[in-house]
């Protein structure tokens, strides 16, 4: 399989056919009484703490009658919080979790036990997000091509620190990339830690040299002068913070990293909760006000909800699958 990942780049194109911003986020359809809650499963400072932010933010500030706080509940890389709210809160109309990219390849290589895609109900995608490869600023790594070298050199003296085990998407940007330079993934030298927030501190603290994360968490160190982002897993250059920041296919890496963020809620939550949530969603997405947050918070275009939504889900994770098994991470 192509390191461009081509099966999952429909991100892209359904990104294209976003909905048109018709509607303001100030008719966002009024909220329960009680605080609706957001779940983050995993350490505060990651991409999964800026979905839940996003949502709360638009949310709160754009219907008077909408609340919304934020839990933490990290534990086996998204496994804790997706276990209890199944278990335990299942239907639960006012409680979202978290999702992204790697949590589908971590249900694609059975790292939730034997829970599927279709064991939840996946209520909207809030934007994209993409893979970048950073480095502590005062790193001797200048380029992508200066860490591939070192790799090859010796990949044992380079310490990639990672959000999750072997077979997340962390480890995956970084094995592809390896596999790109002629470097067995098996050689390197990865530490796991408890998503990006986690990564970065352990990059600022020198315990790992490379992050192969996330832009979105990427622009919350690079805009500090803390980190330098050798490459973004983005077919274009991306706006904002990173904007002077090359992709990987310029460095001759052709290799694209697209990453879904949205929320999900119980399997037995109610239709009627489940589509008013839908319509919540929707109607906040296809604002311009809603597109600036986005934007503030590092993510880019990808609105879908409900059943399509769904659909998308169910063949990421197949997609993902098909990527696992080339990395003889699955049988």
């Amino acid at each position: 399989m192509p390191a461009t990942l081509k099966a999952r780049c429909l991100l892209a194109a359904c990104a294209a056919g976003m909905m048109p911003a018709v509607a303001a986020v100030a008719a966002v359809p009024a909220a329960p009484a009680r605080a609706a809650e957001c779940v983050v499963p995993s350490k505060p400072g990651g991409a999964m703490d800026l979905t839940c932010k996003l949502a709360q933010k638009a949310l709160n500030e754009k219907s008077a009658a909408s609340s919304m706080r934020l839990t933490y509940m990290p534990g086996g890389i998204g496994a804790v919080a997706w276990h209890t709210m199944v278990s335990q809160r299942a239907a639960d109309g006012d409680t979202l979790v978290a999702f992204s990219g790697g949590s589908l390849l971590n249900l694609a290589q059975g790292k939730f036990g034997n829970a599927s895609a279709g064991d939840v109900r996946w209520v909207a995608a809030l934007g994209a997000d993409y893979g970048m490869i950073a480095v502590r600023a005062d790193s001797q790594y200048k380029t992508l091509a200066d860490l591939l070298a070192a790799l090859k050199r010796d990949p044992k003296k380079v310490l990639i620190g990672v959000s999750g085990t072997i077979g997340s998407q962390d480890w995956l940007k970084m094995a592809i990339l390896a596999r790109s330079a002629g470097v067995d993934p098996r050689a390197l030298r990865f530490v796991a830690l408890e998503g990006g927030g986690e990564a970065f501190t352990a990059l600022d603290a020198n315990y790992v040299q490379v992050v192969p994360g996330d832009a979105s968490e990427a622009t919350l160190y690079a805009g500090a002068g803390k980190v330098r982002v050798l490459a973004v897993l983005s077919a274009q250059r991306l706006p904002g913070v990173l904007s002077n920041v090359p992709t990987a296919r310029e460095q001759g890496v052709d290799m694209v990293w697209p990453i879904i963020r949205g929320v999900w809620m119980g399997p037995k939550a109610s239709d009627a909760d489940y589509q008013r949530w839908v319509r919540a969603f929707d109607q906040m997405e296809a604002s311009p006000e809603f597109a600036q947050m986005r934007a503030a918070y590092g993510f880019y275009p990808f609105s879908m909800t409900g059943a399509p939504l769904t659909a998308y889900v169910k063949q990421a994770v197949e997609d993902y699958r098909r990527t696992a098994r080339d990395f003889k991470l699955v049988r």
